[in-house]
């Protein structure tokens, strides 16, 4: 039942910022699905007992293949599956807490925040970047084979 809630407020979560960054209604559905698909990857994984770091840099790549696969199939640019579907991700409470922090004097703490906040946002880039390096390695090999296929006549 657990992983059915997380599924539906993932969905909603990414829909409802579709539909604020006005993301064509068409597409709603497939951006409900990519941002749903990230989230359950980054909570699988990070159940697993392996860190939050790296669960959002798994989460990111999940979002980033099926935003490819989404993109391809919709013909329209990966960037309007990838922008919402990351609000799941998104580390907004640990940014909460470190201006809380700040605010109420124990620096330490705020620092602590904010490089928690740095370092996942920074798992979230380095997971995109691995998937466009994945997609254009893959495109260049299936061009590659489809210019050296020879075709009788």
């Amino acid at each position: 039942m657990e992983i059915f809630i997380h599924c539906i407020f993932s969905y909603l979560s990414t829909v409802t910022f579709g539909i604020i960054t006005n993301v064509p209604r068409k597409l709603l559905n497939a951006c409900g699905i990519t941002g749903s698909v990230g989230w359950l990857i980054f909570w699988f994984t990070k159940n697993l007992e392996s860190g939050e770091i790296f669960a959002n840099f798994l989460g990111a790549i999940g979002i980033g293949l099926v935003s490819i696969f989404f993109s391809r199939k919709k013909k329209m640019p990966m960037t309007i599956f990838n922008i919402p579907s990351l609000v799941p991700l998104v580390p907004g409470g640990p940014a909460y807490q470190a201006v809380r922090s700040i605010v109420l004097g124990d620096f330490i703490g705020g620092a602590h925040s904010i490089i928690k906040v740095i370092m996942t946002a920074g798992a979230i880039a380095a997971g995109f970047m691995v998937t466009g390096i994945v997609e254009r390695l893959v495109k260049k090999i299936v061009d590659k084979n489809k210019t050296t296929i020879n075709v009788p006549k």
